[in-house]
Formats: structure tokens, C-alpha cells, sequence
């Protein structure tokens, strides 16, 4: 039961959440939650146009979110690791949630429909002319006022709502936060506060116009100036930008879904009309573009829609298929994918793999319709051109053989790649071993150059994943040379290596090997001195190793002990858990449980069972069943420091597994008095 709250994790990637997270609400841990905000950053700072409604405040919201990611990096490069108060921890949560409803609002800001953007308010109902004006300022100051509604500005104003509710009161003494930084984050946080009571004009004037523009009753056409003023603010004159609308609007229909559909008749009410300005007759929007006779030589309105790359809207000159089917232009989407994306944008279904595979058929037909109607292709000059995708069964030979290469710069690119390509699919695993991968990025860890020791490690660790690899990487004499990683490596390269060890431990001979060769005292080491993740992965190992009754005298010899107890008294390290498995294990040998037993160890447990958490609770019951069934002065000392009058509660009112463990105990503390 206690092992199935270990587990092991992709190398490079953060550690999942707690199946059972604690009442105080940490799903993750302090690296992972500074993690996601800096990914979340990296995110948002992918969208670098946006719809001229909300540039202005698209651009504001972006340089906020820079100018507060000094405070999470000051936090992540602290040497030694601070581990973060409750409080801390709490507000960090607060930001990163906010952090993503910024990156939300921003992507629907640089995508999504100019009309939907502005027009994002309740249906519009009709009215007397003489009584417009007063609904107007009405409608438009109850509207800007709430929090709840639709609004985009709405929208911006709750971001910068829930960012001030993350910062106010940020414990900044508790964290160790530099004055420089501290005064950086205030200052922000204080402009948020002013631009979250301002209430944009221009905003205002644009909702007016379209409200004047719906009021349009009885077939008699809106005010022509006001329509063009319009298609002015938004930038919707030019018969490209009508054509993103289009699609834009397109996209918001099959989202809906049907729902909204008042909403919806508007937006496409207003998007003919002001296709009418330009000129453009178009009886269906959900079709093509019809082109009026007087433009008909404009090759730009002829550009089938399969041409178009769907995030940029331009003609692809180079279109990749990705896992889901579609094709985009290889630089749009490597964007998105670079920016942490892992979905296709037009389905938004997961991607089973990130390979781009060149649509040649289609680049062909891109090319013959440009020649054709005499249609110069763009190449971009800010860019080097990228190289045609070379297919796996020839890269991942080639990799491994630069493995082997004399020239250091090609071997270190290729452990890199090789690291990637390891994490990404079963296929690609299997190529990789079998053209001798494993062998060549064995040989790589004795390497002096770190980076490609570290690559090699987590290679193997990703390789590991494998049922049939973890016999193989320790058939090919892996095991000793990833415990002089763990024992000399780099942080991330020791990480890797005690996560590798956990994954070959998985195969019982593996077991053996690994207390054998040396690998307990490096791992108990990793445990006492390593970073949250370091301890995490360490723990993990040596539970799984414990599993094996050599290796529990192995870890005694190694002083785990006291850096167990260690950790027991250092709840804000989040690791009570992890410590008392590893006790029960050592607990359930003979030699073991003397070196534990003492009567110190046991207040500490009584004090877990007072004090802890529900799953504290369990894991501290079970070590006190396993050593008072053995040695009855222990259970006794136990009751006498106050465990009786907590195991009557915990009896009633715990969970299942709890209450089992406490009334067993009440059995054997009955035994012991009589």
C-alpha cells in the first residue's frame, strides 16, 4: 500500500501532483509550482500580436507578467533551496492560477475575432431612438462595472484582480526576496490596482457604435459613417483582414457549439455589414469570399483557404503535417510548439508526438497555383532556412553512431537529441536500442564533460521506461557507472541517475545489483544534501531498494537513519510520508528495528499521530504497529506519552486504512497492560 505513493517520472519533466494532496492544499511541490509559473510566462510571452481593440492592454498584462518573473527565478536560484512557508506557497498557487488566466486572455486576444472582442456583451435589446442614448451609458457603465459578465475588459480587469489577491501581502521576509526585486513587484502590483478601476474610452466608444449599429430594425441600413469608423478602429478595411475575420468567426462558431446564438447572429450581423462597406457581396459568411468583378485581378482574394497556414493566415511556403493530420506552416507551428504547446491549435486534441512531417503534395500544388498566377513566394530573411525532416529510421542510426564521433561538439549534440528522442515514443526507443544506443551512451558516462554525462544518464533513464530495457541497461554494465554519476555528477546528472536506479530497481536482480555495487550510501547522501527534487528522487530509490532485506542493513550502514529523522522534523519540506515508508521497511527487519526502536523515535511518532495529516496519520500508525509488535516497553512508552486518547479518535473518525492500524494497536495496547 505505502508504495503506491512512489512513482517515477520522464527525465526533464516536473514531478506529477499528490494523489491525496494535504489539507493546506499543496498539489506541488515548491520546485514544480516555480516551475509552472515560469512555463506559464514562456507561454504568454509566444503571443506577441494582438487584435488593436486590446493591444494596449494585451501589451500592459505581458510586460507585468515579465516584470514579476525576477521574484519566481530569485526564488528558484536560491543556493541553498528555501523551501517556502504555507503562506508563501499559498499566494505562489494564487499567482500561478492567475498566470494562466493571463496566458488564456492574451491567446484569445491575438486569435480570436476582432467583433467577438468588442461585441462581447449581453444580447442588445430593441429601443426607441429617444431612449437609446440612456440605455447606452446604462448598459455600458453596468457592464464595465461587473466582474462576472462577458466582457474582454472584464476579463482583464478579474486577471488583475486575482494577480493583486496573489501579491498583496506577498511574505517577502519569509522567502528571502532581494529589496530590488521587492520594489520591482510592489510597484507593479500598485499599477495593476489603478488600471483595474480604469475604464478605457476608446473601449466605450467602440461597444456604443456597435450597439447603435444592431439597433438596425426594419431592413433600413445603419449609419454608413459609423460603420466605417468602425472597420477603421478595428482594422477590418482591407480584404485580407476580412478574411482572418472570417475564419476567426468561423472557429468561434464551431466552439459555441450552438450555444449563445443571439450573440452569435450579431457578430455575423455586424461582420456582412461591414463587408457591405468594402464592397463585398457575400450572402453566406460561412463560406468563401465572393470577389466583386471590379477586383477580380486581385490575385489575393483567389487564395484557396488549404493554402493558408491556419495560425498565421498566410500562404504556407513550407507545410508540415503534425500528429492530429492537420498541416501548418513548419515556423508557426514550431512556435507553438516551442512555446510549451502540446495540442494541435485548430482541434485542440492532445498530439501523440511532436514530428513534423513535410506535406510535399501540398507545397507542390502551393507552388504550381503561385507560378500560375504569377505570385512571388516570401521567404523570410530573418530566419535560416530549415532543413527537410530527415525520418527516424535514418536519424536515430546516424545519432548513435555520433555518439562514438572524436569530435566532442557533435557527440554532445547528439546526446542532446538522442535525450529528446528517448522521451518521446516507444518507437523511437526501440530504435534507438536497437542500433546500439544503449552500449554508446553507457560508454558516454564516463565522459568528464558533464552536460553530456548528464544527457547519456537521462537517456538511459528515459530508455528504463521500457519493461525489456531495464534488464538490458544493466546487462550492459550500466549500474556501476550511474552510481558515479549519482556520487559526482552535476545537480541535474545526480537527479537523473538516483531516478534511473528506481526504474531499473523495478526488476528484482536489479535490486541486488545496485546494494552491491555501492549504490545505497550515494542515494542516502542525495537524501540528506540534494535539492526538493533531488530528496524526492532519492527517496523513491532507496524505498524501492528496501524491498530487497540486504539492502535495509545497506542503508542503515549508510546513516540513513538520522537523516530520516531529520526530515520528520522538517514538515515544510513535505517528505514526512516518504520518511516514514522507508521507517516501516527497516522496521520489519530484526537488526533494523534495534537501531531504530528507541524511545525518542517513538514521541516523535506520537507527536505525527497529534499532529500530522490523515496520510501522516496512517504511515506513522503503521510504523508504531510494526515496532510495538515486537518490543513491548516501546508500545508501552507510547501510551504513557499520549497515544491511547489519539487512537480512540482516529478508531471513529479517520479513514478505513487509519482506523484498521488503531484498532490493532488498541488490541496490542490491551495485551501490553494486562
Amino acid at each position: 500500500m505505502l508504495s503506491s505513493m512512489f512513482g517515477t517520472r520522464p527525465a526533464g519533466e516536473p514531478d506529477p501532483p499528490e494523489p491525496e494532496p494535504e489539507p493546506s492544499g499543496r498539489q506541488l511541490s515548491d520546485g514544480d509550482l516555480l516551475e509552472e509559473l515560469v512555463a506559464t510566462v514562456g507561454a504568454a510571452q509566444a503571443f506577441q500580436e494582438f487584435r488593436r481593440s486590446h493591444r494596449k492592454e494585451c501589451f500592459n498584462l505581458l510586460r507585468w507578467l515579465q516584470l514579476v518573473l525576477p521574484l519566481i527565478e530569485e526564488l528558484q536560484e536560491a543556493s541553498p533551496p528555501r523551501p517556502l512557508t504555507d503562506d508563501a506557497h499559498r499566494r505562489l498557487a494564487l499567482l500561478s492560477r492567475a498566470f494562466q488566466a493571463a496566458r488564456r486572455l492574451l491567446r484569445c486576444c491575438h486569435d480570436g475575432s476582432k467583433i467577438f472582442l468588442v461585441r462581447n456583451r449581453p444580447p442588445i435589446p430593441s429601443l426607441s431612438v429617444k431612449g437609446l442614448m440612456g440605455f447606452l451609458i446604462r448598459r455600458w457603465f453596468s457592464w464595465s462595472q461587473s466582474l462576472e459578465g462577458e466582457a474582454v475588459q472584464g476579463r482583464f480587469r478579474a486577471v488583475y484582480e486575482k494577480i493583486n489577491q496573489a501579491l498583496d501581502g506577498m511574505p517577502y521576509s519569509e522567502i528571502g526576496i532581494s529589496d530590488e526585486v521587492k520594489e520591482q513587484v510592489e510597484l507593479i502590483n500598485t499599477q495593476l490596482k489603478r488600471s483595474k478601476k480604469r475604464t478605457d474610452t476608446q473601449d466605450m466608444e467602440l461597444a456604443m457604435d456597435f450597439m447603435v449599429v444592431l439597433q438596425d430594425k426594419e431592413d433600413r441600413s445603419a449609419d454608413r459613417v459609423i460603420l466605417e469608423r468602425l472597420a477603421k478602429k478595428l482594422e477590418l478595411q482591407s480584404l485580407a483582414d476580412l478574411r482572418a475575420e472570417t475564419m476567426a468567426i468561423k472557429k468561434l462558431i464551431n466552439e459555441r457549439n450552438g450555444q449563445q446564438p443571439e450573440s452569435t447572429k450579431q457578430i455575423i450581423e455586424i461582420l456582412n455589414k461591414l463587408k457591405e462597406v468594402a464592397g463585398i457581396d457575400e450572402k453566406n459568411i460561412l463560406g468563401e469570399v465572393h470577389i466583386p468583378k471590379y477586383l477580380e485581378k486581385c490575385p489575393s482574394l483567389m487564395i484557396p483557404n488549404d493554402f493558408l497556414c491556419p495560425i498565421s493566415l498566410e500562404i504556407m511556403t513550407d507545410p508540415v503535417i503534425i500528429a492530429s493530420g492537420r498541416t501548418y506552416e513548419r515556423r508557426s507551428i514550431q512556435k507553438w510548439l516551442d512555446a510549451g504547446q502540446r495540442t494541435c491549435p485548430k482541434t485542440q486534441q492532445p498530439l501523440a508526438h511532436l514530428s513534423l512531417a513535410p506535406n510535399f503534395a501540398l507545397k507542390n500544388l502551393i507552388l504550381q497555383w503561385c507560378e500560375k498566377n504569377k505570385v512571388e513566394m516570401q521567404t523570410r530573411v530573418d530566419e535560416p532556412p530549415v532543413e527537410e525532416e530527415v525520418s527516424k529510421e535514418v536519424l536515430i542510426p546516424s545519432l548513435v553512431k555520433d555518439l562514438s564521433s572524436p569530435n566532442l561538439d557533435v557527440q554532445r549534440k547528439a546526446a542532446k537529441k538522442i535525450r529528446t528522442l528517448s522521451k518521446e515514443s516507444p518507437e523511437d526507443r526501440t530504435l534507438i536500442v536497437d542500433s546500439d544506443g544503449i552500449a554508446a551512451l553507457v560508454g558516454l558516462l564516463q565522459y568528464p564533460d558533464k552536460k553530456i554525462q548528464d544527457n547519456a544518464v537521462t537517456s538511459l533513464l528515459n530508455l528504463s521506461i521500457d519493461e525489456a530495457n531495464k534488464v538490458l541497461i544493466a546487462k550492459g554494465n550500466a549500474i556501476p557507472l550511474i552510481i558515479e554519476v549519482l556520487k559526482n555528477g552535476n545537480v541535474e546528472g545526480q537527479e537523473n541517475s538516483a531516478a534511473a536506479l528506481f526504474s531499473l530497481s523495478m526488476v528484482d536482480e536489479n535490486k541486488v545489483a545496485i546494494g552491491a555495487l555501492g549504490g545505497m550510501p550515494p542515494l542516502v547522501d542525495l537524501l540528506k544534501n540534494g535539492t526538493i527534487r533531488g530528496k524526492k528522487d532519492a527517496s523513491t530509490a532507496i524505498f524501492n531498494l528496501l524491498l530487497n532485506h540486504q539492502n535495509r542493513l545497506r542503508a542503515i550502514e549508510a546513516g540513513i537513519v538520522p537523516v530520516l529523522l531529520k526530515i520528520l522534523d522538517n514538515t515544510k519540506l513535505g517528505m514526512v510520508d516518504e520518511a516514514l515508508s522507508i521507517f516501516l521497511l527497516l522496521g520489519s527487519n530484526s537488526t533494523c528495528r534495534g537501531t531504530i526502536g528507541t524511545e525518542s523515535f517513538v514521541e516523535t511518532l506520537v507527536r505525527i499521530i497529534k499532529e500530522g495529516t490523515p496520510k501522516n496519520k496512517e504511515c506513522a500508525l503503521s510504523v508504531i504497529l510494526e515496532l510495538g509488535s515486537h518490543n513491548n516497553a516501546l508500545m508501552v512508552h507510547a501510551l504513557g506519552f499520549g497515544l491511547h486518547e489519539h487512537l480512540t479518535e482516529i478508531a471513529k473518525n479517520s479513514t478505513s486504512r487509519a482506523q484498521r492500524k488503531a484498532n490493532s494497536l488498541i488490541q496490542l495496547a490491551r495485551k501490553c497492560e494486562s
